[in-house]
């Protein structure tokens, strides 16, 4: 139980990012609707699919990883997939973060930053 903080903290990065990969999946029109007008005016305004196809699969990596990383936690004390957990949701939440400021939502990117902190707390305490 050395490892409750680090193992509940994956849980709510692989939670929030496995459920996010799910409604792009099977949302995907509906998203990419609704980004390409979030969208419109930056430089992503003709990419919206592929930058949305790379957030997935970077979203995906990252909680898979976290999921894992969490259960080599748990049985074993291992960090390795945890630490990479934690380093990919970081990763995707800076892509967004970057998305975010580039669309001048700074509501928005300031939501991002929510998450980032218990993102970076994870990279910091799995290291």
């Amino acid at each position: 139980m050395n490892n409750i903080a680090s193992i509940l903290i994956l849980a709510f990065l692989a939670l929030t990012f496995l459920q996010s990969g799910y409604e792009k999946i099977f949302y995907w029109n509906d998203n990419v609707t609704w980004l390409k007008e979030h969208f419109s005016k930056t430089i992503l305004r003709n990419h919206v699919p592929l930058a949305l196809a790379h957030l997935l699969i970077v979203e995906l990596i990252s909680g898979i990883l976290c999921v894992v990383g969490g259960i080599q936690l748990f049985t074993n004390n291992g960090r390795e997939f945890g630490l990479y957990g934690a380093i990919f949701s970081c990763i995707s939440l800076l892509m967004m973060l970057f998305g975010q400021r580039l669309a001048k939502d700074y509501d928005g990117a300031r939501t991002i930053v929510i998450y980032f902190i218990p993102a970076v707390m994870a990279v910091y305490w799995l290291n």
